[in-house]
């Protein structure tokens, strides 16, 4: 079993950044990854970014495209999630989800999930 927990979340002005962290416990495996995901009040979960271990390839929607950034701590385990140029649309409550096998954006796919942890966006 695989554990994760986020952190880094709060409360920023729009223009704002905050750095999200997802730090990982437990069995991993090859072809590991770990992806961002959202989900704002009324609205659908939804695909932020993810990196896979292998060659440290990110992926990323196209609506946080050149304003979010992922990347890796091989050392402590932990993914993180660097949100720059933050609008108000990009509030929701943000997880950390971890798979073993190859990448996808699809949820349903992802085996192990954390709490989530908020970020608001004001104008």
């Amino acid at each position: 079993q695989v554990q994760l927990v986020e952190s880094g979340g709060g409360l920023v002005q729009a223009g704002g950044s905050l750095r999200l962290s997802c730090a990982a416990s437990g069995r991993t495996a090859s072809s590991y990854g770990m992806g961002w995901f959202r989900q704002a009040p009324g609205k659908e979960r939804e695909f932020v970014a993810a990196i896979w271990w292998s060659f440290g390839s990110r992926y990323y929607a196209d609506s946080v495209k050149g304003r979010f950034t992922v990347s890796r701590d091989n050392a402590k385990n932990t993914v993180y999630l660097q949100m720059n140029s933050l609008k108000p649309e990009d509030t929701a409550v943000y997880y950390c989800a971890a798979r073993s096998g190859y990448y996808t954006d699809s949820p349903e796919n992802y085996n192990y999930w954390g709490q989530g942890t908020q970020v608001t966006v004001s104008s």
